[in-house]
């Protein structure tokens, strides 16, 4: 009796659309978009089957999501959904030297800073000049939650790790000028969450 390793995140299945339709204003028309921590890849799989002229790499430092990715893959049976890959966002060498867009979805606020500093770095080195760095999630701003219900998760997240938390928006921004990218474009999403989408700034700029 095979096991099914596919794993269920409710809430991709909440935001996988409003994500899609901002996402078809910010990929390129063709090329490979790398995806940071994909977790259950329910996004991953979406995302392949909205943009077929796109290849989409998934990744994630867990070998449980990464069985529950293959998993995933293995049932969608799309051509352009590659294997993932071990990729922890924090550490200085990602074994992916390239990528046309980088997409992370609900990553910073459910890790150390450290690997939102190594994110912003990591993705920086493989995009080229213009290309865009997705960042989805909840964030506070002007040092204030956006939401009581975002406060509420914060407490919690914290709680259950001092290192997780909703982060200052500001500082995100911040810390992605000075891995090289531009200041991003802000877009307000359902249920208190925000797209960020930033652009690869030209060397030397």
């Amino acid at each position: 009796m095979m096991i099914d390793a596919r794993q269920y995140a409710p809430a991709a299945a909440r935001n996988r659309d409003p994500i899609c339709a901002v996402l078809r204003e910010v990929l390129p028309p063709v090329g490979l978009v790398l995806e940071v921590a994909s977790g259950s890849g329910e996004h991953a799989v979406h995302f392949a089957t909205a943009f077929p002229a796109l290849t989409f790499q998934p990744s994630d430092p867990d070998p449980q999501a990464r069985d529950s990715i293959a998993a995933w893959r293995d049932a969608g049976a799309l051509a352009n959904l590659l294997s993932p890959l071990a990729v922890n966002a924090a550490e200085p060498i990602w074994p992916l030297t390239a990528a046309d867009a980088v997409i992370c979805i609900n990553m910073v606020h459910i890790s150390p800073w450290a690997s939102t500093v190594g994110l912003l770095k990591g993705a920086a080195a493989i995009l080229p000049p213009g290309a865009p760095l997705y960042l989805y999630g909840p964030y506070r701003r002007g040092g204030a939650h956006t939401a009581a219900s975002n406060a509420a998760f914060d407490a919690d997240l914290r709680s259950r790790n001092p290192a997780w938390g909703l982060r200052d928006m500001e500082a995100v921004v911040a810390a992605a000028e000075t891995a090289g990218f531009a200041a991003p474009e802000v877009i307000a999403m359902p249920a208190n969450n925000f797209s960020l989408v930033f652009r690869r700034a030209p060397s030397g700029s």
